[in-house]
């Protein structure tokens, strides 16, 4: 199948969604393991990997909804409208979890008393005081909602790949880097 350039996403806008993918997946399998680890170097060490990772996908959303912001989208495949409002509300809710998740968690390591310090050496302030029973609450909605972000990816997922294996279009591969 091969795409017209013009009907493909931008250089940009493609390593974007493809570093935040993998960062995003990488987080939340980082995220699963450590959470059973006991006390350790080990948790610890992977514990701040993780806030690192959750601030820095955090900014590459930020960067990568000014450029969709910026740069239109390609138009629309042919598809039914309830296909199509579909994509788009699992956008919108993907973009709101991409600043939702790493907040929460940034909140709730906050109410925890554990200061975020990015990469071991930028000091973020802390945007909620200490308090431990708001620890407790905004540590399940962050879980819950890395979860819900976590489904909404793997319904992204297989939407692409039914449109490249089923409907046999050219939706899958205006998101593919040799296209851009």
């Amino acid at each position: 199948m091969k795409t017209d350039s013009s009907a493909c996403y931008t250089g940009i806008a493609i390593a974007l969604h493809w570093l935040l993918a993998i960062a995003i997946v990488g987080s939340f399998l980082v995220g699963l393991y450590m959470s059973d680890l006991p006390l350790s170097p080990q948790r610890l060490k992977l514990f701040n990997w993780h806030k690192w990772a959750g601030m820095t996908i955090m900014a590459m959303s930020a960067l990568r909804l000014l450029w969709r912001l910026a740069h239109r989208p390609p138009a629309d495949l042919p598809m039914p409208d309830w296909q199509r409002r579909t994509a788009h509300l699992t956008h919108q809710l993907l973009y709101l979890l991409f600043f939702a998740v790493p907040l929460v968690g940034w909140a709730y390591t906050s109410a925890a008393g554990f200061p975020v310090v990015l990469f071991g050496v930028l000091p973020l302030p802390d945007f909620v005081p200490v308090d431990k029973a708001l620890a407790e609450v905004l540590k399940a909605w962050h879980k819950g909602l890395a979860y819900a972000m976590a489904l909404l990816v793997l319904a992204h997922v297989a939407a692409a790949l039914k449109h490249h294996f089923i409907d046999r279009d050219t939706l899958l591969s205006r998101m593919w880097p040799s296209h851009a």
